[in-house]
């Protein structure tokens, strides 16, 4: 099972000179790859500025979107965009897309929800076709060519019934998330895409990638529920604190057990989210990862 790392984009205080820091380490540790996301009504660093930054500041590891919301997007500039990085990462983009889970983050860019599961497969049968060469406008394509023929993979960030069903007829995966950091949730929603797969008529499984709220070290407790407090309140204010409380990998053995859970699922790559910008988390979480047979 591979191990990914993700920025400490939704931490405050994250700045150039531990985005530089956290990319190298990254690259030089035992992680698959480094990533962000996309969060608009929130004090964070963009996700697009840091994926670039990490396909410019990284040379192994790959690097991933955890979440593009497609619908607030037009197909071609995203075709670009995400192209563009692909290529200036030598091929080493993974993207997952998904409609987002805060209606919020819509009325911040002007955008409404109507229909944005049809708007979701629209645009990624567009960006498959924009990839492929296809026209833009008058007889001109969007270009560059990504170095991934056909594209980078694409990843469904949704896991319900419904979101998977759909998502079996595009996806190479699928990206989950367990706040509880519980291999058995992870494992549930396996076994959902893996059904709507076959019921889709798929020749392959799809890849297993889901992902956790993790902070190590002196204070870790502490430090990952404020954190989570904080980044969780758009959901209501105890409501963010009841799931504080109830995330568990501030331990370096909380961890270890993680993910020799998680491997056991069939989890083909499990992104962890870290909770401190601190870029001796990325230490501390690789010598736990290292320990991992």
């Amino acid at each position: 099972m591979d191990v990914g790392l993700a920025l400490p984009q939704m931490t405050p205080d994250l700045d150039g000179a531990r985005i530089r820091a956290w990319c190298r380490a990254i690259d030089d540790g035992p992680f698959s790859s480094v990533s962000a996301g996309e969060r608009i009504a929130f004090d964070n660093l963009d996700g697009f500025t840091l994926v670039t930054a990490a396909a410019a500041l990284t040379e192994r590891a790959r690097v991933a979107f955890n979440v593009v919301v497609a619908p607030w997007h037009a197909p071609a500039l995203l075709a670009k965009e995400l192209a563009s990085i692909d290529v200036l990462s030598g091929g080493r983009l993974d993207v997952a897309v998904g409609v987002g889970g805060r209606e919020q983050d819509y009325r911040a860019l002007g955008q409404d929800t109507t229909r944005r599961f049809d708007r979701l497969d629209a645009a990624v049968a567009e960006l498959r076709r924009l990839w492929a060469g296809g026209d833009v406008v008058d007889g001109a394509a969007v270009g560059p060519t990504p170095v991934q023929p056909g594209g980078p993979p694409l990843l469904c960030s949704g896991t319900g019934p419904r979101s998977l069903a759909r998502a079996a007829r595009w996806a190479d995966g699928l990206t989950h998330f367990t706040l509880a950091a519980d291999p058995a949730e992870a494992a549930t929603a396996f076994a959902l895409a893996d059904d709507a797969w076959a019921t889709a008529g798929r020749p392959s499984t799809p890849r297993h990638v889901t992902g956790a709220f993790v902070c190590l070290g002196p204070g870790a407790e502490e430090r990952l529920a404020t954190f989570a407090r904080r980044y969780l309140d758009v959901f209501g204010t105890d409501v963010a604190a009841w799931l504080a409380e109830r995330m568990p990998l501030h331990t370096d053995e909380a961890l270890h057990g993680f993910l020799v859970g998680l491997a056991a699922t069939g989890c083909d790559e499990v992104v962890l989210v870290p909770g401190d910008a601190d870029p001796d988390q990325v230490r501390r979480v690789a010598e736990v990862v290292a320990s991992v047979d």
